[in-house]
């Protein structure tokens, strides 16, 4: 028996398309902030908590992998609980669970709310994405695109200067009981002016064997990267049995998926060339543009002397041009080829990185920021062309269920990047480190020079070393950030090639 149609609503117009337009880019808006904003608080976190900022980026990874798993999920529920419904009552759960986070009195109940809290994140994204296109005019739905896409741009710059300024002068707590009242405002009035417009509802079995091998799976292999790096990767029988686990489940993951009449996720759509395309591009360039994002504020403020307000405000250049571009890009993407700008994009991505890879431990506060700024005609052309290339042609009732698949792999590659990049992070400064403090030693002149210099400033031996020892230390953070932002330019100059393996979409002429 065939599905049920989904009605057709006509377009939304005046003024209930902008209250709309603001309460869905609202919720969004919300989840992408909370994201941003902790990355310049994991340092506050972390101390406050008795962990080490490596742990602390756990706060990050647990909400992204836990909206990972569920997101694959958004177009089994919007069919079980109609699209309107699950949408208004997971954004009014994510404020909750946001007032939850704040009350946590340790790190490890704080991990856990944190997971719980993307798990209600989960849909939100692709379902405001779904109800907004249903909104508009198939002509329009170019700058519908354009609106969404501007609540991740504003998010980045608002969401590292709340962050810091909320970290250093009220407390970390309020970065998450900000979303309270956001969250609440948007579920209500979503409600009232989206609740004619519900989506049909119908009674599908879950894919419970699907959905309990995705959790094991992917929740192993986020586990691998959170812990190998402190347990020495597969010299640990811990991390080693977490490798097998993961390669199992993710195995049996995929065959059985492939096979099951109602998967958790919808594979055939990687049977849809620009589909697959358009997914690996975007959570590849994500997962190294997110890994960047969290090691900035954290090289700034565990080595550079930044305060959290800051790093901040260091950050945040990457949307002012994001803001100014995104809206022309969404206007004229009828009359422009998605693989282009994507190839634009990843190419100012990569100039950036090697940009910053130059950095040195002088750098300035403008230093920082400039190709931050200049991040921001990437980002105008890196999400709404490839989101666009990845939904454009399909049928309207498979656009939930692929904007859920989009998401959850972009969200899942940038809870890896976060992982792998910080593991890595902290590989390469033991490497420097032990280079440099090869050189420390009387038969090299420059060090004995500099040594003396410092007993006659009055430091004595021991203060002489243990300054020459904070320095070795900055100048091998400061090397292996480098490294790491030259090994992202690569990732994303390859990046530049791939996209146009994708065929050119058709997109509707503008009337």
């Amino acid at each position: 028996m065939p599905p049920p149609a989904q009605p057709q609503y006509p377009p939304l117009t005046g003024l209930t398309l902008v209250v709309a337009t603001i309460s869905l880019a609202l919720a969004t808006f919300m989840n992408v902030l909370d994201t941003t904003i902790a990355n310049v608080s994991i340092p506050a976190i972390s101390g406050n908590l008795s962990v080490s900022p490596h742990q602390g980026t756990w706060v990050i990874t647990s909400y992204a992998v836990a909206t990972a798993i569920v997101v694959p999920l958004t177009g089994w529920l919007a069919k079980r609980f109609g699209e309107v419904r699950l949408f208004v009552t997971c954004t009014a759960l994510f404020s909750l669970t946001s007032w939850m986070c704040g009350l946590a009195p340790n790190f490890s109940t704080l991990v856990a709310l944190r997971a719980l809290q993307g798990a209600v994140a989960g849909p939100m994204i692709p379902l405001s994405q779904s109800l907004l296109l249903r909104c508009y005019p198939e002509e329009k739905k170019g700058m519908a695109l354009a609106f969404w896409s501007m609540t991740t741009v504003v998010a980045p710059i608002l969401g590292p200067i709340l962050g810091g300024y909320l970290t250093d002068n009220i407390g970390w707590s309020w970065i998450f009981y900000i979303n309270i009242p956001v969250g609440i405002l948007s579920s209500y009035v979503s409600y009232q002016v989206l609740r004619h417009r519900e989506s049909t509802k119908m009674t599908l079995p879950i894919d419970a064997v699907g959905l309990v091998l995705l959790m094991v799976g992917v929740g192993s292999v986020q586990m691998m990267f959170d812990r190998g790096n402190d347990l020495d990767w597969f010299d640990s029988p811990y991390i080693s049995a977490l490798a097998v686990v993961a390669a199992v489940c993710l195995t049996l993951f995929l065959a059985w998926e492939y096979y099951e009449k109602h998967p958790v996720v919808d594979l055939s759509l990687f049977k849809i060339r620009n589909f697959t395309v358009a997914v690996t591009a975007i959570s590849l360039g994500y997962m190294v543009f997110f890994a960047t994002a969290v090691l900035t504020p954290l090289w700034l403020q565990t080595q550079m002397g930044y305060t959290a307000t800051w790093a901040g405000l260091a950050a945040a250049p990457v949307g002012i041009l994001t803001l100014i571009l995104t809206p022309i890009v969404g206007k004229n993407m009828h009359r422009l080829d998605p693989r282009m700008l994507a190839s634009i994009g990843f190419i100012v991505f990569g100039v950036t990185c090697m940009w910053q890879a130059g950095f040195n431990t002088d750098v300035t506060f403008l230093g920082v920021a400039a190709p931050r700024l200049f991040m921001g005609i990437g980002v105008s052309c890196f999400f709404l062309p490839i989101t666009t290339l990845s939904i454009a042609g399909l049928p309207p009732d498979r656009i939930a269920s692929a904007a859920g698949l989009s998401n959850f792999s972009r969200i899942l590659a940038g809870g890896f990047g976060t992982s792998l990049s910080v593991a890595l992070w902290d590989d390469r400064i033991s490497y420097h480190r032990a280079m440099l403090a090869e050189n420390i030693s009387v038969y090299n002149p420059v060090a004995a020079g500099a040594l003396e210099n410092m007993r006659a400033s009055g430091l004595g031996a021991a203060g002489s070393l243990k300054m020459m020892e904070m320095s070795v230390v900055k100048q091998a953070v400061m090397l292996a950030t480098n490294d790491i932002f030259t090994l992202g330019a690569g990732f994303f100059f390859l990046l530049v090639f791939f996209i146009w393996f994708a065929e050119k979409p058709y997109i509707p002429v503008k009337k």
